[in-house]
């Protein structure tokens, strides 16, 4: 997937987790309990990925490499 792609999904995501933690707060019990938590971790790893671009992108413009 490209960063556009990646971009959607994630606000698409936080969107869904924004419904789902509304949901909590009211104290109605969501459909799927552990849902929370993957939409948690599929956020972490597309940032996660979004990050590792950034810095390569950076590091092949003669950017500042980490050391």
């Amino acid at each position: 997937m490209n960063e556009l792609d990646l971009n959607n999904k994630s606000n698409e995501l936080k969107k869904e987790l924004m419904k789902l933690n509304s949901q909590i707060a009211i104290g109605t019990v969501p459909k799927s309990p552990g849902k929370v938590k993957e939409i948690k971790r599929t956020i972490a790893k597309i940032l996660s990925i979004n990050n590792e671009k950034t810095t390569n992108k950076k590091q092949q413009k003669g950017g500042r490499k980490k050391e």
